[in-house]
């Protein structure tokens, strides 16, 4: 099976012996800025083709975290000492034939959707300040809450860079206060600009070409005020997990 990052400075192939696992913990969350989904190759069964853009994080002395640096995807999750690497499902090019088959961590997951995949009422409780960071903190900023309504995104760009399906909620970029800020950006081909950390590859935000500003939901470290209430792009969403929240869901964007 062939995978890639966005921006295609990263390439591999690999054969999953495994099926998915989602983490919901708060690690892979800040990282993929929802939460992420992985299976694992052994090294045997793994190879880079590109790997111009690959940066590692060391997220603790357990495991390394790969990223690419051009569009900030995450892709891959090394643990430390062994011969298998762990593979992001968003990762991989055209249909998997794998499933979802455990979710761990969900006592870590965001208040804002279920781990179990169930539908969390509208009303979120009432939260005046929102603080959030990415994963290594060198992003850090405030910003008026409640978090509200809260948008799942399965096109192939939002696959690719969460290496799952993103979570965001709109806001002003004026309304956000940085208290410290090493952004870089992506601009895809739909003109869209999306910001990461450049050294842990947190997903922290996406503006559109319109000017539209949606910040990454896991971003928020603080109860958040939220529910997920929409999927969308759903027909570009991965075959390796159902949707069973019963939301609505949109073929392409909630318009259309």
């Amino acid at each position: 099976m062939h995978g890639s990052c966005l921006c295609g400075l990263v390439e591999f192939e690999a054969v999953p012996d495994r099926h998915v696992i989602a983490c919901h913990c708060s690690q892979c969350r800040k990282q993929s800025g929802h939460f992420w989904a992985a299976t694992f190759a052994w090294h045997k069964d793994f190879r880079l083709i590109r790997a111009e853009g690959l940066r590692w994080y060391d997220a603790s002395d357990k495991a390394r975290r790969g990223f690419c640096g051009g569009c900030g995807a995450f892709l891959f999750w090394q643990p430390v000492g062994e011969d298998r690497i762990s593979i992001a499902g968003g990762a991989f090019d055209g249909e998997t034939g794998l499933h979802v088959g455990e979710s761990w961590h969900n006592e870590d997951a965001g208040d804002y959707y279920s781990p179990a995949g169930s539908a969390l009422p509208n009303a979120g409780p009432l939260v005046p300040l929102l603080q959030g960071s990415c994963l290594c903190r060198a992003n850090r900023f405030t910003m008026p809450g409640p978090m509200g309504a809260v948008t799942a995104c399965h096109c192939h760009a939002c696959r690719k860079t969460s290496g799952h399906y993103a979570a965001s909620f709109p806001v002003t970029p004026e309304a956000i206060t940085w208290h410290a800020r090493q952004v870089d950006e992506y601009k895809d081909s739909m003109g869209n600009r999306r910001g990461f950390c450049p050294t842990c590859g947190s997903k922290l935000y996406v503006q559109d070409a319109a000017g539209g500003f949606q910040l990454a939901a896991a971003a928020v470290d603080n109860p958040t005020g939220g529910h997920l209430a929409r999927h969308v792009y759903v027909a570009e969403k991965g075959d390796y997990h159902d949707l069973t929240d019963g939301l609505p869901q949109y073929p392409a964007g909630a318009g259309g």
